[in-house]
């Protein structure tokens, strides 16, 4: 037994959903094609709205200049009707199709040979002004066309007459033929140009874009020394170009440093790796317990230092990825004090100079880590002394850290900021630095909005960083700063 058919269910939004499918379906989807659309159809618009105004002006004009002739007559033979001269009218003028005189009892007093034994051509009726124009066909006249008629009443002594004088409008209504045919051939074809022409100039137009998009799809992360092509046109296009070549620019520098940071990293992972896993082994060849307790202290240095390198590594990622400053004012005196106290068995003394009240605007734990990558760079170099000074300008805060070592050749004030870079590898690597302090140092200072600089020094190092103020704080609000522990609360014998 069949089973019955289950209906349909419909949903009421269905067929508009069908409807709204297939008018994007048939709606254009490249610039090119909404282009021309878009000029076709303005330019349709426009000459539909110019070719109704034309045709309206010209019937206008054709219909005041029929009506002219036909009220001229008219009011003629209503003057010698008046004066009861009615047997002295003359024929019609040029442009004046009929006249027919209608007395006040409704009979034909007078009317020309076309309009012989017809009854008046419009009913009487009361009259409400001595001339009134109708637009009529008159039947007995054999003709299609229209007649422009000019009623015309005159007080006669024989009573009230009514003169029609009608002109035909076949000129009028041939010109409105002509003209639409005229109209009817020529905006398809305008309208074929419009699409034409707005066609080939949007192409031309958009070939450069398409060379852009070409290039760009085909630049891929192995080739990103590929530029797209600038037209030579000065405009929208070319300065289109021009940003892409340098985001290009800035994407292929961006992998420049990226692999070369990742090889340098790679490089400075396996040297500790490396000698770790070297006392590892020898650890476990020697059977000497008293030598263990010096082979695990080396394994634990090279472990520290692993440690220390990855957290670099990690910090510069963050710098990297763009992570946003906290906005915080902060009292970068009792920062940088705060950092100073914290510092316990530093090779040499650090002498400091720090105005009071110096307020900027960041992060305290960047800020901190600032102040400490200049100090542990200067410590490294260091011969007797390190000295640390803070001011406050008009709207700058400067932060020097100045030592009294082998200093830094002029050529290389600006390398010492690369990562991984040490302009003496074998000194650096025994003071387990990395090379990425100063890069570190110079990130987050940026980061800021500040700048740090390797600057003129009668001798050693001297490492400047200028932050921009705080912004004046609303009153009440006293600016954040971290406060040395009680613990460290002591006179500082290295402060001047």
């Amino acid at each position: 037994m069949a089973e019955p058919a289950v209906p349909r269910r419909r949903f009421p939004g269905a067929r508009r959903l069908r409807r709204s499918l297939r008018v994007r379906r048939l709606w254009p989807t490249t610039v090119r094609a909404r282009a021309t659309a878009g000029a076709v159809a303005v330019v349709a618009a426009a000459l539909t709205l110019a070719s109704y105004v034309l045709l309206g002006l010209l019937e206008t004009n054709l219909l005041r200049n029929a009506e002219t002739d036909a009220s001229r007559q008219a009011q003629t033979i209503a003057r010698l009707a008046a004066a009861g001269n009615l047997d002295r009218v003359r024929p019609p003028v040029h442009g004046v199709d009929f006249i027919q005189v209608v007395g006040a009892d409704g009979r034909v007093l007078l009317a020309t040979p076309n309009l012989a034994g017809v009854p008046p051509i419009h009913p009487a009726e009361p009259l409400l002004s001595r001339r009134r124009v109708h637009t009529w066909k008159v039947r007995p006249l054999g003709d299609e066309h229209r007649q422009r008629v000019v009623q015309v009443t005159a007080d006669t002594p024989d009573g009230i007459l009514t003169v029609y004088a009608g002109t035909s409008l076949r000129d009028v209504d041939a010109a409105d033929d002509i003209t639409t045919a005229a109209l009817a051939f020529g905006v398809p074809l305008l309208l074929a140009t419009v699409a034409l022409v707005t066609w080939r100039v949007t192409g031309r137009a958009l070939e450069p874009v398409e060379a852009i998009r070409a290039e760009v799809a085909a630049i891929t992360d192995r080739d990103l020394h590929r530029r797209v092509p600038v037209p030579a046109t000065r405009d929208e296009v070319a300065r289109l170009a021009q940003t892409m070549n340098s985001t290009l620019d800035r994407l292929e520098a961006s992998g420049v440093r990226q692999r070369q940071f990742i090889a340098d990293a790679s490089h400075e992972l396996r040297s500790p790796i490396t000698v770790l896993r070297t006392q590892l082994e020898v650890a476990l060849a020697v059977r000497d317990p008293q030598l263990w307790p010096e082979l695990i202290g080396g394994a634990l240095q090279d472990i520290e230092r692993l440690q220390q390198l990855a957290a670099d590594l990690l910090l510069l990622a963050r710098i990297d990825a763009a992570q946003p400053v906290a906005a915080v004012p902060l009292d970068l005196t009792s920062l940088v004090r705060a950092a100073v106290d914290a510092r316990l068995g530093d090779r040499v003394p650090v002498r400091t100079r720090l105005a009071p009240s110096v307020v900027v605007t960041g992060s305290e734990l960047w800020l901190t880590r600032i102040v400490t990558n200049l100090l542990d760079n200067a410590q490294r170099f260091a011969d007797r002394e390190v000295r640390l000074e803070l001011r406050g300008g008009a709207d700058t805060a400067v932060l020097e850290v100045t030592d009294d070592g082998p200093g830094i050749p002029v050529e290389d004030r600006e390398r010492v900021f690369e990562r991984f870079t040490r302009l003496d590898d074998a000194r650096s690597r025994d003071h387990g630095g990395a090379g990425l302090g100063l890069a570190i140092a110079r990130d987050l200072t940026a980061h800021h909005g500040g700048t740090l600089s390797a600057e003129d020094s009668p001798s050693g190092a001297r490492l400047v960083v200028r932050l921009p103020l705080a912004a004046a704080l609303s009153a009440g609000t006293a600016p954040k700063g971290p406060a040395a522990p009680a613990s460290r609360s002591r006179p500082d014998p290295r402060s001047s």
